[in-house]
C-alpha cells in the first residue's frame, strides 16, 4: 500500500516551505514521491513554488477548487485514484489553509482508496506567533488541523519569544476545548510540538516527521452553513514593488474588503521596477528572475521576493470578502 501524508496548517503558516524540505529529504532517501496540491481556490499558486522538485523521483499534481465542496471532494478522490497507479512510495498532500481535515480521512476510507492507501502521518504547521482573536470558523479549522496531528511543527520560532510560543500552545488548546476535543498539547521535553528553528533541521528531524503517525481524536463538527471562508483571484495586475506592498497592506486593513487573512500570488515587475539595459531583449528580461515577484502576505508580515517563474495572479483569502472593494484597491491609480 502507498503511504500518504497530510501536511496541514492555517493560512500563511509555511506549509509549502516545510513540504519542500520534507520532500527533498524523502527524495534523497531514494523514494518515489507524488505531491498533491489540494486547494479550494480556483487557481493554485503554491504548486509553482515546488516545480523545481519535479524529476525522476518526484511528480506534482494539483486539485484546484473554484467549485462546490462536494465537487472538490470528487476531484480529490479522482486524482488520488489516478495517482494510486503511478508506483509512488509515498504521496504528500498539501491542502488549503482553510481545509477541514475530515475530508482527508473520509475520502481515504472510501473504496477503492482504502485498498490502495495507508494513512502515514498528519503533520500540522503552526505559526509560532499565532494571531489571537480569530473568528469562530477560523478557530474550528485550527482545531481540525491539529486534533489528529502526529506532530505539530511551529514555523518562525526563531522570531518568537518563549512567552509567544506558550501563548500559541494555549491558543491551540483553547481551540480544541471549543470543539469538545479532549486532546491537549504541552511544550518542552516530551511534548508533541516541535519548536526548533527550521534552518537547524537535520535528517534525524525529518526521519522523526516521516514516522510521527497520527492521532484518532473526535471533535464537534461545524455546520457547513456556518462557513464564511472564500477566495477571490485577480489576473494581470501590474504595479511596482512599492505600490504592491502599500496596496496589499490597505487590503489587509480595510474592513470594507472583508476579513482578509492572506494575499498571495505572483506579479511581473513593471518597467519602472526592472533595470533594462539597451542591449537586453524582452525575452532576456522575461527569463530574468528579477522580473517576477512572489507575494505572500498576512496581517503579521508582507513578503515580496524575486522568483524565476510566475503567473500573473493574486489570490485573496478570508471571510466574507467583498470582491469589488478589493478590486478598487488593486486598480487604484
Amino acid at each position: 500500500m502507498i503511504k500518504i501524508d497530510l501536511i496541514t496548517g492555517f493560512l500563511g503558516a509555511g506549509k509549502t516551505t516545510f513540504i519542500r524540505r520534507y520532500a527533498e529529504y524523502l527524495i534523497k532517501k531514494g523514494w518515489n514521491i507524488g505531491i498533491l496540491e489540494n486547494d479550494y481556490g480556483a487557481v493554485n499558486v503554491d504548486m509553482m513554488l515546488l516545480q523545481d522538485l519535479e524529476g525522476e523521483r518526484c511528480e506534482l499534481e494539483m486539485v484546484a477548487g473554484g467549485c462546490h465542496r462536494d465537487c472538490h471532494r470528487r476531484r480529490f478522490k479522482s486524482k488520488l485514484i489516478a495517482m494510486g497507479m503511478s508506483g509512488y512510495d509515498r504521496v504528500l498532500v498539501e491542502p488549503s489553509g482553510i481545509y477541514d481535515t475530515d475530508e482527508f480521512f473520509d475520502v481515504l476510507h472510501e473504496e477503492p482508496l482504502d485498498q490502495w492507501y495507508e494513512i502515514g502521518n498528519v503533520i500540522a504547521i503552526i505559526d509560532a506567533k499565532l494571531e489571537p482573536g480569530l473568528s469562530e470558523e477560523a478557530e474550528y479549522l485550527l482545531a481540525s488541523e491539529v486534533a489528529n496531528a502526529g506532530c505539530v511543527v511551529m514555523s518562525k520560532s526563531q522570531e518568537a519569544s518563549g512567552e509567544e510560543m506558550e501563548a500559541t500552545i494555549a491558543h491551540l488548546n483553547h481551540a480544541l476545548e471549543a470543539v469538545r476535543c479532549e486532546r491537549r498539547f504541552t511544550s518542552g521535553i516530551g511534548g508533541e510540538i516541535q519548536t526548533k528553528d527550521w534552518s537547524k533541521f537535520t535528517d534525524s528531524d525529518f526521519e522523526q516527521f516521516s514516522a510521527c503517525g497520527y492521532v484518532n481524536e473526535s471533535f464537534q463538527k461545524m455546520s457547513e452553513e456556518d462557513e464564511g471562508f472564500q477566495s477571490v483571484y485577480f489576473m494581470n495586475i501590474r504595479m511596482s514593488r512599492e505600490k504592491l506592498c502599500l496596496t496589499v497592506r490597505r487590503i489587509l486593513n480595510d474592513d470594507a474588503c472583508g476579513y482578509v487573512f492572506r494575499v498571495k500570488g505572483f506579479m511581473r515587475k513593471t518597467e519602472d521596477s526592472v533595470s533594462q539595459g539597451a542591449d537586453r531583449t524582452m525575452s532576456e528580461l522575461q527569463s530574468d528572475e528579477s522580473v517576477w515577484l512572489q507575494l505572500n502576505a498576512t496581517r503579521d508580515e508582507i513578503q515580496i521576493r524575486p522568483i524565476p517563474i510566475g503567473q500573473e495572479v493574486l489570490i485573496v483569502i478570508g471571510e466574507h470578502l467583498n470582491e469589488e472593494a478589493i478590486r478598487a484597491h488593486l486598480e487604484a491609480e
